[in-house]
């Protein structure tokens, strides 16, 4: 297959990538078998069990050798075929057909790897058939030249959901702990279900909303967030390309709400569930229209135009969930059936690159662009 050409039904290729895909997430599912202390999340542990999770693993790696045999059968290659059933192999002499699980002791700290395979799968098996058979970019690849560093962003957020979630809560703890909530938290958490996930949807989103806006419109805040504007590729994995200096003030502004109004467990578990799947689905290469849905709630047109590359549309479409936001403060853009021409930034030298990406706004000068001034404060 030539470099980062689409893939194509019916070569192989497909299902000796899903085939090396299901079988690393086994093996890494083994491992949070071995050492849950560490590798599992204690608040995501109690939405899950041990016998679910060995269901699922066993599925995953029956799946993995029925893909590595399908590929077999429609390339004729073993390469991809050998790789996938070789992993799944190994996933079974640790014991993938036997696991069981056990009480886990709360430690001090741990990486979230059981969030990151359960999140990867499911945002894959959501949206990789999604961009497969509906892509908005046709002859965009999965395997564009810069899918790697999505990845890595979308890994190093998963694993790190401790610290970031500590570092982002601090904020309102601080400023907000004083006042006496309690009888806001208790009305919040009486609100039907439904109208409590809408007031959570809103109230978040609003302070977004303003946070988004300040990383736009303030040069130096702007060098972090380009980061994330940066992808000439959007799809489901482009969401996480994000610089960590955005993630923390951006996720700090989003947690004020949450911490002041005191939404109930069912709502909060909710709206995490919904601003997973969502997020992934407005940078997703999806044209799929959604109909009036579209001026309710944001959509990947939506979202698409607020990364174009035209410096004639920048400073639209900030808002997350909710496009009357924008409308309410005269950042609204919807050209009906339209979708930008490109996305990226107007940078020849934009560096390539998670560990690149990361050091970059410490290190250029704002004015160093071939964005005038005017341009960069109107983002």
């Amino acid at each position: 297959m030539a470099k980062y050409e689409r893939l194509k039904i019916g070569r192989g290729y497909i299902s000796g990538y899903c085939s090396i895909f299901l079988s690393i997430l086994a093996l890494g599912g083994m491992l949070c078998f071995r050492y849950p202390e560490r590798l599992t999340t204690p608040e995501f542990r109690e939405i899950y069990t041990g016998e679910s999770m060995a269901t699922l693993i066993t599925a995953v790696v029956i799946g993995a050798f029925f893909f590595a045999l399908l590929s077999l059968i429609l390339s004729k290659r073993i390469k991809l075929a050998a790789i996938g059933a070789g992993l799944s192999g190994i996933a079974v002499l640790l014991g993938a057909f036997g696991v069981e699980g056990r009480s886990v002791e709360k430690t001090s700290w741990h990486i979230g790897l059981d969030w990151l395979l359960l999140d990867l799968l499911l945002m894959a098996v959501i949206f990789v058939p999604l961009e497969l058979f509906f892509p908005k970019r046709n002859q965009q690849s999965r395997f564009h030249e810069e899918w790697r560093t999505d990845l890595v962003y979308f890994a190093i957020s998963h694993l790190f959901i401790q610290f970031f979630g500590v570092v982002t809560q601090k904020p309102a703890m601080l400023f907000f702990g004083w006042i006496g909530l309690d009888k806001i938290h208790a009305w919040v958490a009486d609100l039907p279900f439904i109208l409590g996930l809408l007031l959570a949807f809103f109230a978040t989103d609003l302070f977004q909303y303003w946070a988004h806006r300040i990383f736009h419109n303030h040069v130096y805040l702007w060098r972090f967030h380009s980061v994330h504007h940066s992808t000439q590729n959007m799809d489901w994995l482009a969401g996480s390309r994000t610089h960590f200096i955005d993630i923390f003030f951006t996720r700090a502004m989003t947690f004020v709400p949450l911490y002041i109004l005191g939404f109930s467990q069912p709502v909060f578990n909710a709206y995490i569930i919904f601003i997973a799947v969502h997020a992934v689905l407005i940078h997703s290469n999806v044209r799929i229209n959604f109909g009036f849905l579209k001026y309710i709630f944001t959509t990947p047109q939506y979202h698409h135009w607020h990364h174009c590359e035209d410096p004639k549309y920048y400073g639209k479409n900030f808002a997350s969930i909710f496009p009357f936001i924008d409308w309410i403060f005269g950042t609204y853009y919807l050209p009906g059936k339209e979708w930008p021409a490109g996305t990226g930034v107007r940078e020849a030298e934009y560096p390539k690159g998670f560990v690149k990406q990361s050091i970059y706004p410490f290190t250029k000068s704002p004015f160093d662009s071939n964005l005038n001034m005017d341009e960069q404060s109107d983002r």
